[in-house]
């Protein structure tokens, strides 16, 4: 919590980042669709992809696919990140739509020390960091749409975004 502390939610358009190992296991592409449902529907959102792809594991999201989704959309990709708390300094809102099985992951407490707002999965670990309408939201995995619906509620509420990451904080 002293590392990763709350911060003003930034001025422009809102931002959603998915940081994380790019896998698909992830949720990388209910992240994309969901995205692309968003911004389809006329939502002005940036989304962003914060991590690299790791050629050597077969569930890899492919390094040309990141690129060809920052080229032409629906997806922002910046790569590997060194410095997390400045990017959560610069973002309203983080996902993590994994259905991985995860631990407790370790980008969903940095989230939540930095006050973002957080949707999730409710999966075990994921579920653990996230209590639903509290400060953020879960969603069931694999689900596209939910996960689209329950994005739109963070990015239609900005008071309801400082409420959920002050939330989350505590």
């Amino acid at each position: 919590v002293s590392t990763f502390e709350p911060s003003q939610q930034p001025a422009g358009p809102p931002i959603i980042i998915l940081a994380s190992r790019l896998v698909w296991d992830k949720g990388v592409k209910e992240f994309v669709e969901a995205a692309q449902i968003l911004k389809q529907s006329g939502t002005e959102a940036r989304f962003v992809l914060v991590g690299k792809s790791d050629p050597l594991n077969p569930n890899a999201v492919p390094e040309e696919r990141l690129k060809d989704w920052d080229r032409d959309g629906p997806v922002e990709w910046w790569g590997f990140q060194e410095d997390m708390p400045s990017v959560f300094e610069n973002v309203h809102a983080v996902c993590l739509p994994s259905y991985y099985r995860e631990g407790v992951p370790k980008v969903l407490i940095e989230a939540a020390a930095c006050g973002r707002p957080i949707v999730t999965t409710d999966m075990p670990g994921c579920r653990e960091i996230v209590h639903d309408g509290e400060n953020g939201f879960l969603v069931p995995p694999k689900d596209s749409a939910a996960l689209s619906r329950a994005l739109k509620k963070i990015l239609e509420h900005p008071e309801k975004r400082e409420e959920m990451g002050a939330r989350g904080r505590q």
